[in-house]
């Protein structure tokens, strides 16, 4: 797939030269800090160092005086309280966060996850019905509720207080809850708007354990499951997520939870990184709740000895096996649609439905479908007689507007902009799809369907060793708004034959035009520019550099992103 190369704007070179020397970095690295709004020596020390006491004061969060209040009230009167989170990592992460340290100082709490095909997202209404029977007084929802106003509505009528911890955008009215935490309310004054679910819970224990001045170490202890929940919700890392990443990630590295430690020793990763959770601990996580029940997750990330959690993990990951053959199989199902009703692939956007999918893996599905052929992507399935699934989208590209616009055919929708779940009446898919269809391609543009690459810099190979990666590396955790830099280095030719590795990858030595130095590069995927690679033709390359470390032999390697050939 052909893919874009867009070019960061270059700094000045007044302010390359004034950071460069403020911080004793080559020009190189200053320039790369500057584009991503490191401007002065004190930037720099918060970026390199971050600090817990960065943190911000949880009591700037709208409602947090009231919700700290009402949980103080809750145990005085020895109230049972609910914690109530959704099932995905996100959801999960935060019910085992908030319920871990409450627990510590309440024993009368319990949790509840819902049943992703019996209830669906968010707070539903067999949730409420459970905790009347089990005469709850107090809910604490986590990741989910701020557009539950019925479902609160209710559990208010039953007297059922609610605490709504979410980070989704609310709707113009807010549920009837004792309090409403959310950062992207219009009226919170909280400085920082991207945190995860579990962020939010996060503060809200943080506020809790001031308020009741409890020593907050413990909840510090739980930084592991609030890196698992920023690493897999995708959510920015910059600012406190930054902050809450970095600890986060260094507890998983030495001491984490049973639980998390587990899940580790499954995908045998030396070094966890917010990639190897994107792509090893998130996916087992997600998998209990859409091959079975998300409870497994929970109790998983509660386990407090090592012969549970690893008889829970084990478990975890049967279901996440079973996912893997799943989703392939629908994945390949879904191409086959696209292939034989779009055989000009000029359509704008993919609107599939098919009765027999599972639910659990259509988002998976629509991810996996944007690879090949990068466009918007909804994948319906059938669940409860209705049409449901899940909406991922491009570069630049609002889904979830698009989806908002066609309102009148849906029974229920939510999201972000990139991606978003959906429900309506099967009879009403055509003419959903058809206005869809239509949104795109009135809004998309024509370079939004063409894949992008973010490109820092343009490097001489002369510039990489070991002192320039180990500043590079310091830069880490690398996510969205902190991407792990990537580099353009032109005039490139082999030094000796590629080799194809398991028929989809290649490797080779490659040197650049008036340079003496020679780099491993390594192709994930890329095995089709062998004949090209290997016919001797100059090219252009973009990539990240990472440290190789076979045998206790480190050695820098280039990891391709993609080659473009002169």
């Amino acid at each position: 797939m052909v893919k874009r190369w867009i070019y960061k704007d270059f700094p000045e070179e007044s302010d390359v030269i004034r950071l460069s020397s403020e911080i004793n970095v080559n020009k190189t690295i200053a320039s790369v800090l500057l584009q991503r709004g490191i401007q002065n020596f004190d930037h720099a020390k918060k970026y390199f160092r971050p600090s817990l006491d960065d943190l911000y004061d949880p009591f700037l969060m709208k409602d947090m005086d009231k919700a700290v209040e009402r949980i103080a009230q809750a145990i005085k009167q020895r109230e049972k309280i609910l914690i109530y989170g959704d099932y995905d990592v996100d959801g999960t992460t935060s019910v085992a966060l908030v319920y871990k340290f409450l627990k510590l100082y309440y024993p009368n709490c319990e949790y509840y996850i819902p049943d992703r095909y019996k209830e669906g997202y968010g707070v539903s209404q067999k949730g409420i019905e459970t905790a009347k029977e089990k005469n709850i007084k107090l809910i604490i929802s986590l990741d989910c509720g701020i557009k539950a106003i019925d479902r609160i509505a209710t559990a208010k009528s039953y007297g059922i207080d609610f605490i709504v911890c979410d980070h989704h955008l609310p709707g113009e009215d807010l549920p009837q809850a004792v309090a409403v935490l959310d950062p992207k309310r219009k009226d919170c004054p909280y400085p920082f708007k991207e945190l995860s679910g579990c962020g939010v819970g996060f503060k809200l224990m943080q506020g809790f354990a001031r308020y009741m001045e409890y020593d907050d170490n413990e909840l510090m202890n739980s930084l592991d499951l609030l890196a698992v929940s920023i690493a897999s919700d995708i959510v920015p890392i910059v600012d406190e997520n930054r902050i809450l990443a970095h600890f986060g990630l260094q507890q998983l590295n030495k001491k984490p939870s049973p639980g998390l430690q587990a899940l580790i020793d499954l995908g045998n990763k030396s070094r966890m990184t917010i990639s190897s959770i994107v792509f090893g601990i998130g996916p087992r996580i997600n998998a209990a709740g859409r091959i079975a029940h998300a409870n497994a997750a929970v109790d998983l990330l509660l386990a407090e000895g090592e012969e549970e959690a690893s008889f829970l993990a084990n478990k975890v990951n049967e279901n996440n096996t079973i996912r893997k053959n799943v989703d392939s199989n629908i994945t390949a199902e879904a191409i086959k649609m696209i292939e034989e009703n779009d055989p000009s692939f000029d359509k704008k956007a993919t609107v599939l439905f098919k009765s027999d999918w599972h639910k659990g893996v259509v988002g998976i599905v629509a991810s996996r479908c944007i690879d090949k052929y990068y466009r918007p992507t909804i994948i319906l399935t059938e669940s409860n007689r209705k049409a449901t699934g899940s909406a991922r989208s491009v570069h630049g590209f609002d889904i979830y507007e698009a989806i908002s616009d066609c309102s009148e055919y849906l029974d229920q929708y939510g999201g972000h902009m990139y991606a978003a779940g959906l429900t309506l009446d099967i009879e009403k898919v055509d003419a959903f799809k058809e206005k869809f269809e239509k949104i795109v391609e009135e809004r998309i543009s024509d370079e939004q369907l063409i894949p992008q690459i973010e490109v820092d810099y343009m490097l001489d190979f002369d510039q990489i060793n070991f002192k320039f990666f180990n500043i590079l590396k310091q830069m880490a955790p690398f996510g969205p708004e902190n991407m792990q830099p990537v580099f353009v280095s032109k005039d490139l030719k082999i030094c000796e034959r590629p080799r194809i590795l398991k028929e989809e990858h290649i490797k080779f030595k490659v040197t650049q035009e008036g340079s003496s130095t020679v780099m491993e590069a390594i192709g994930f995927g890329f095995a089709q520019y062998f004949e090209l690679i290997n016919s001797g033709m100059r090219f252009r390359m973009a990539y990240t550099i990472e440290e190789n470390n076979f045998k206790d032999n480190k050695s820098l390697q280039l990891y391709i992103k993609d080659i473009k050939f002169d």
